[in-house]
């Protein structure tokens, strides 16, 4: 827990450095990125995140996220995570941005300022144990009917990309089945 985040304000300019869990105990507005990985047949790839992690643990999450150190460009970091949490590559693209305030478990929070890059990705998934217990193909209309039965099952910010900002992050492709 000794990595450093962004500060920004509600525009995304920089206003400073903090450490991690220190901007997520008091909320401080932060720089962070979300990847959504879609296999050609339109399912994205979904996370179920560690039970060590140190906040939402073994709860389903998009295919990554993260936060861009001090000096690292946004689309970098989220490359940078990729390979650490689900082990390849693949080309990012920008998709949207998503900003909100979100109180989780442990008097732990996030208010962040998010940038959602998506990609596509076909081969077998290695993923660091330490961050990932399981990974999983899901259709977006499925995933959102899920997510509508069961929300406790899912991380909180993704459950907001999933119910509120769902076309912006998905695609309206992804409103037909």
């Amino acid at each position: 827990m000794l990595e450093t985040v962004i500060l920004v304000d509600e525009r995304d300019c920089p206003l400073g450095s903090q450490k991690k869990l220190a901007a997520h105990l008091i909320p401080q507005r932060h720089r962070a990125f979300s990847i959504l990985v879609f296999n050609h047949a339109g399912e994205t790839l979904i996370q179920r995140r560690a039970m060590e992690k140190y906040h939402s643990p073994g709860l389903w999450a998009n295919s990554c996220c993260g936060h861009p150190r001090p000096g690292e460009d946004i689309k970098d970091a989220a490359s940078r995570r990729l390979r650490e949490e689900l082990g390849f590559f693949c080309p990012l693209s920008p998709v949207t941005t998503v900003c909100y305030t979100l109180k989780l478990e442990k008097n732990l929070w996030e208010l962040e300022y998010t940038h959602v890059f998506k990609g596509t990705f076909e081969e077998e998934i290695s993923f660091n144990v330490d961050e990932v217990s399981e990974v999983q193909w899901i259709s977006p209309t499925v995933l959102r009917e899920d997510v509508l039965v069961h929300p406790e099952r899912y991380a909180r910010w993704f459950r907001l990309y999933v119910l509120k900002y769902f076309e912006s992050v998905f695609g309206e492709k992804a409103l037909t089945p």
